[in-house]
């Protein structure tokens, strides 16, 4: 019987791919051989090194977290009225991370956007990885982790019930179905090609583990056909997930009468931030993985030029949100926000403000060159420069918003303390663990997708003709 190839047109005609991405570069014979054997092989001395170091800064802040149970977070630099500090902060950072590849996975595979194929498998495990992180500092800012079972609503002897009203719970549950619907995303496309390293891997534990994970795929027409409409349905539910989610975070703080916060802008804005930050992100990490693992042919200057190009759209938009709240501000002639915007570039943490505004909007616009957008050391630059003004962006959302309110009698100077610095490093060490352990066990890339978008290749999602 025909299987007909319902999800993906056929492939495209080489005049229209990158230069990079041609079959006189890519052999689709050997991408398997390419990308598939790398698990398999020891791993470079470098791989040793920065596992080391990423492991051992977990490890400092996991000490730190574990600390900070035992004694209470008290030993943070939490003060009235900044109850909100690293915590919030680092929750809102990493749960931005984590869009870029539900993005890239989800919505650019409705589009049919094709220079996703060779990318979306690591920028999907970014996701869950930074989505991982940022669950930590919700459990940890309550106070009490080992009670975070009364946020969930089950029926219980007690008849205490969750407050449905709290953007705490409101938390729980879409970074819940988040994690939920990106795991089972990003499983699903692991299957085929973990079906092909159970298949090229020597009996023993590893071909056991393989042969598990990979759920008895043999490639039949009858399991595309499945897989083809598993994994539609769950681009769907993540498409929808990367404008809720972060949303959803973002009214907590809009739903307040905080000065600097209530403002219906914040639900675009932040998912705006999110992208910008989670593809800064995955520009970093690609630019580390595409020179170690030699994948150079498939993750192609052209792939990081497109992305680099969805950077600088999206600071434009950054630019946008900060010029419509200094509008709104000015407009409402609201005493109180006018002062909070003010604080945002003169005052005690004017610094921060100044610095969110030059990472975000001034640095990025060196993409407009070719040459940047391009160039290794422009790449990072940026990159890093983003990372570094999204991570301010929101202490200074919730510091500086905070630390002076409608009370003078109550304003307070916040100070981070040390073991607030341990953490946030903690979860930089926790992702880039579970990035390298990634990297060593399971494919980066979906060999079945590059495959289909080579020139004259059969497709590969239901590419069988005949069961």
């Amino acid at each position: 019987m025909l299987v007909a190839n319902a999800l993906l047109p056929p492939a495209i005609p080489e005049a229209l791919l990158p230069a990079a991405l041609t079959v006189g570069d890519v052999d689709p014979g050997k991408i398997d051989d390419q990308v598939l054997t790398f698990p398999a092989k020891r791993p470079p001395r470098a791989w040793y090194v920065g596992l080391a170091i990423a492991v051992s800064v977990f490890l400092l802040g996991a000490v730190m977290m574990l600390y900070t149970i035992v004694t209470g977070i008290g030993e943070w630099g939490n003060t009235s009225p900044v109850f909100w500090a690293f915590d919030i902060i680092n929750f809102v950072f990493w749960v931005g991370i984590g869009h870029a590849g539900t993005l890239i996975s989800a919505i650019l595979f409705l589009f049919r956007m094709r220079w996703r194929n060779a990318i979306a498998r690591f920028a999907e495990a970014m996701t869950i990885f930074a989505v991982i992180c940022a669950g930590l500092f919700p459990a940890l800012h309550t106070g009490r982790p080992w009670l975070d079972f009364f946020l969930f609503p089950y029926p219980n002897q007690r008849a205490i019930w969750p407050n449905f009203r709290s953007p705490l719970l409101w938390d729980v549950f879409a970074i819940g179905t988040y994690f939920s619907v990106s795991l089972m995303f990003w499983y699903l496309g692991l299957v085929p090609d973990l079906a092909s390293l159970r298949d090229r891997t020597r009996p023993g534990l590893r071909k056991t583990l393989y042969t598990i994970v990979s759920l008895g795929w043999r490639g039949a027409a009858s399991h595309w056909r499945h897989y083809e409409k598993a994994y539609l349905l769950l681009a769907g539910l993540a498409t929808g997930l990367v404008l809720s989610v972060h949303s959803v975070v973002s009214f907590d703080f809009a739903t307040s009468v905080v000065p600097g916060w209530h403002m219906t802008i914040f639900p675009p804005y932040f998912v705006a931030g999110a992208i910008f930050a989670g593809f800064a992100m995955v520009v970093l990490v690609l630019i580390v993985v595409r020179e170690t693992m030699q994948l150079k042919n498939l993750i192609t200057d052209y792939h990081l030029e497109v992305m680099n190009k969805v950077i600088l759209a999206m600071s434009c938009i950054m630019g946008y949100s900060y010029v419509m709240e200094g509008a709104t501000a000015w407009y409402s002639q609201n005493e109180y926000v006018t002062h909070t915007f003010m604080n945002i570039v003169s005052g005690t943490y004017g610094w921060a403000g100044l610095l969110t505004i030059g990472c975000n909007i001034v640095v990025p616009q060196l993409l407009w060159f070719k040459k940047c957008r391009t160039s290794y050391f422009w790449m990072i630059l940026v990159s890093v420069a983003v990372t570094i003004g999204m991570w301010f962006e929101r202490f200074v959302i919730i510091v500086i918003s905070l630390h002076e309110d409608y009370l003078p009698s109550s304003w307070r100077i916040y100070r981070p303390s040390l073991t607030d610095f341990a953490i946030l490093a903690g979860s930089f060490g926790l992702f880039f663990t579970l990035v390298l352990l990634f990297a060593r066990v399971l494919p980066v890339i979906a060999t079945t997708e590059v495959k289909a978008i080579l020139p004259g290749a059969q497709p590969q999602h239901g590419g069988h003709a005949h069961e």
